[in-house]
């Protein structure tokens, strides 16, 4: 088989400089969450599609029955099989180097998550009933950092492939769009304060721009 040339979609500095910004949005939302001054923007994010009373936002049933479909994309056993799944095939692809880069994004991304869970030790809300079963802190999203971790990290391995930009911007934006989605489903569902979704996309977006920078010059080693 042929090595596919490479097409690096973003630069290290770009990527490094972008990585900055996530977490700088991270940093701010964690303060003014620790801080106590979200109480008004969280309670407004929560009863906007619902009601503290009723176990259904407002719309047609297929709605929540998509609601619920988009949030499993972000849940551990997808998100871990897609990011076994996308290691597998660039390694069948002989792209060693963004299997390699993949790989610890992922890795060091998911700890980096369960750290800050733990750090921060906020609870679920209780303002609306939850229309999903949660466990753990809720502060920042866990589904939130993980598919912002899983699709960002994989668009961005899988865009090298090709030599148009435009293709590789499209494959990177429709992985921004899909891992909002499933963060901002952690809200309908009630499980959730939209600050914490906000900050676990920032922070797993952040993580998965901040690899490229941080492992690339390891990996060209590979």
């Amino acid at each position: 088989m042929t090595l596919p040339r490479r097409h690096p979609p973003i630069d290290r500095r770009r990527a490094a400089l972008l990585a900055a910004l996530c977490w700088a949005g991270f940093a701010l939302v964690a303060w003014l969450v620790t801080s106590g001054r979200t109480g008004g923007f969280d309670s407004w994010g929560l009863l906007s599609y619902r009601t503290a009373d009723s176990l259904a936002f407002g719309g047609p049933e297929r709605v929540f029955e998509a609601v619920r479909d988009v949030t499993g994309l972000g849940g551990i056993f997808l998100r871990s099989l897609f990011a076994l799944g996308a290691v597998a095939a660039l390694l069948f692809l002989r792209l060693r180097r963004e299997a390699a880069i993949y790989f610890f994004t992922i890795a060091s991304g998911w700890a980096v998550s369960g750290g800050l869970k733990l750090l921060v030790g906020r609870d679920r809300p209780e303002l609306v009933p939850h229309l999903a079963t949660a466990g753990g802190g809720s502060f920042p999203s866990g589904h939130s950092f993980g598919s912002a971790l899983v699709y960002i990290g994989m668009a961005l391995a899988f865009a090298s492939l090709s030599e148009r930009q435009a293709v590789r911007l499209t494959i990177v934006a429709s992985a921004v769009a899909v891992s909002m989605m499933v963060a901002w489903s952690r809200v309908l569902l009630g499980v959730h304060y939209p600050t914490d979704v906000i900050a676990g996309w920032l922070g797993g977006a952040g993580w998965a721009l901040g690899a490229v920078a941080l492992f690339s010059p390891v990996a060209k080693r590979i």
